[in-house]
């Protein structure tokens, strides 16, 4: 069953602007230096459509306080992000929302809060490095920024990767053995890690997210912090859409935070990604299916390039289901 989604190229123009001097969340203001899935089908709204609203924000290594808004999906935001800081938007790595430091429960997928702050990664510093891969599995979960860029979410305890320190939560994956995979989606670069050969040495380049002198602490594999389980205070939220416009809509209910969650679980388990748009648009489609069949004949209207295993899909169905009925 071919799903997947396709890609959106054309970006807005919308002004951006500095406010100096600001501090936001504890995080001082210092000198300045891609869920969302990647999208397709339509043409970015006209600029009259969009929702009207401004979001601050910060690079996460330090800046002043940009002010961004007339951005639909990822990769308008990186743009206006970029051009807020004077850098190229394919140096922005990924997003958090409310929290300048490497957080993967605060990474910036479909939705912003309306009063949620914008923490851009950028690029820092490149590293090479061989790994042995010892076992089937090396213990990586790979997201992407919806822009392009692959990079790692969660590394598993006792794993292959985690007995090699120099990798991180949070690198982004450049090459492997050579070979660049700069615009491959999260599920490619999952494939090619999987399927090199076991008892064999494999090359790494990664490039690791910048961090300012405060941020250096211990490696992160990813976990969830004690007391930080949610983003933003707002009931609203800018969903950030693959096909049409941006839209203002109420928090997700206790159904879709379930059902995503358990979705995203899935994604995970099966193919080694992590995407929580990707496991909303899903829980969107079968929110009123009748029957897996139908289900299944709805995500494939809905994606594009993805070929999910009927499992799999068997399995989303069901999460869906449970959550419906408070099972989970």
């Amino acid at each position: 069953m071919p799903l997947g989604l396709r890609k959106k190229k054309n970006k807005s123009k919308d002004s951006t602007s500095l406010v100096e001097n600001e501090e936001v969340g504890g995080h001082a203001a210092g000198s300045a230096s891609k869920s969302a899935v990647n999208g397709g089908g339509l043409p970015p709204p006209p600029a009259n459509l969009r929702p009207k609203l401004v979001f601050h924000t910060q690079l996460a290594h330090g800046s002043p306080t940009g002010r961004i808004e007339g951005f639909s999906n990822v990769k308008e935001l990186y743009t206006k992000i970029a051009e807020a800081f004077n850098l190229s938007s394919s140096e922005i790595l990924f997003c958090t929302l409310n929290t300048h430091k490497i957080d993967m429960e605060k990474l910036l997928g479909g939705q912003i809060g309306l009063e949620d702050f914008i923490f851009a990664h950028v690029k820092g510093i490149k590293k090479e490095v061989e790994v042995f891969k010892a076992e089937d599995a090396l213990g990586l979960t790979i997201t992407d920024n919806g822009s392009g860029c692959a990079f790692i979410k969660r590394i598993k305890e006792g794993s292959v990767v985690d007995n090699v320190k120099v990798i991180c939560v949070g690198d982004h994956i450049e090459c492997i053995n050579g070979n660049k995979i700069v615009g491959a989606r999260h599920y490619e670069v999952a494939r090619m890690l999987k399927d090199l050969p076991k008892n064999e040495t494999f090359t790494l380049k990664l490039v690791e997210p910048m961090k300012a002198f405060e941020m250096l602490e211990p490696r992160s594999k990813g976990s969830r912090p004690p007391g930080e389980n949610k983003m933003g205070t707002g009931r609203e939220t800018l969903r950030l859409r693959s096909k049409g416009p941006a839209t203002v809509e109420e928090m997700p209910t206790a159904f879709e935070e379930k059902a995503v969650k358990k979705v995203d679980d899935l994604l995970e388990s099966y193919m080694g990604i992590r995407d929580m748009e990707l496991a909303a648009t899903m829980v969107e489609v079968g929110r009123d299916k009748l029957n897996p069949d139908e289900f299944a004949m709805a995500l494939d209207e809905a994606l594009g390039d993805f070929a999910f295993p009927d499992e799999f899909v068997f399995d989303v169905w069901g999460a869906i289901g449970d959550a419906k009925q408070g099972r989970f």
